[in-house]
């Protein structure tokens, strides 16, 4: 009994994870109102009554499939941030971060859930919510430790760690971020473009927090 108990389990956990897999293709390829749970369901391979027993509604679906989506992408960048605050050679490490922010504006999957929930802020303002404290504050805070980290080591001059963040994602992020934003999947950042995005956006943010900067 015990053993077929586990089993029912896991194919349960099997055909949910199928369901959220078919789930975010369809929904950063075509939105929430562009999606329909009988699409889902035949994606998954799995009965539309199925797709409704692991979740009760599509808003419901729509949600899990957004939070998924939102801890996956931020991982690598969380921890290229966290190690800033331990290297010895602050240029390198800022480098390092910035290619890490740099990589991530040409994944699709990346660029697909940020229209996908600014598109669908309005419906779900606590899902936007969520998407900024996660992707955006999060990352920040942990920078912004990780400067202050280099700060108290007197390996940069930081005053105000917070807004020394804003400025670093600011210089690093603004132009690559907004053009693949706005210009769609079909424009190419090339490696040479974003590592001399990086490296210009490094260098500016050293001539104003070095620790022999002026100011």
């Amino acid at each position: 009994m015990e053993t077929t108990t586990v089993r029912e389990g896991n194919r349960t956990a099997l055909k949910r994870e199928m369901i959220i897999e078919a789930a975010t293709e369809v929904f950063l390829a075509k939105g929430y109102l562009g999606t329909s749970m009988d699409e889902i369901a035949a994606r998954a391979a799995v009965s539309k009554q199925t797709v409704y027993k692991q979740f009760v509604d599509k808003e419901t679906l729509f949600v899990d499939v957004i939070r998924g989506v939102m801890g996956r992408v931020d991982e690598e960048i969380q921890a290229a941030a966290e190690a800033l605050g331990h290297t010895d050679d602050p240029a390198a490490g800022l480098g390092l971060l910035a290619q890490r922010f740099l990589e991530s504006v040409r994944r699709p999957q990346v660029l697909q859930l940020r229209r996908l929930v600014i598109g669908e802020a309005g419906r779900f303002p606590e899902l936007g919510r969520t998407y900024w404290e996660r992707a955006f504050e999060t990352g920040l805070t942990t920078l912004s430790a990780g400067l202050r980290r280099l700060a108290d080591r007197g390996l940069l001059r930081v005053d105000d760690a917070d807004a020394a963040a804003q400025h670093f994602a600011a210089l690093v992020l603004w132009i690559p971020m907004n053009r693949a934003m706005f210009c769609g999947p079909g424009e190419h950042l090339s490696d040479a473009r974003l590592g001399e995005t990086a490296d210009t956006g490094v260098q500016a943010f050293l001539r104003a927090y070095s620790p022999t900067a002026s100011g």
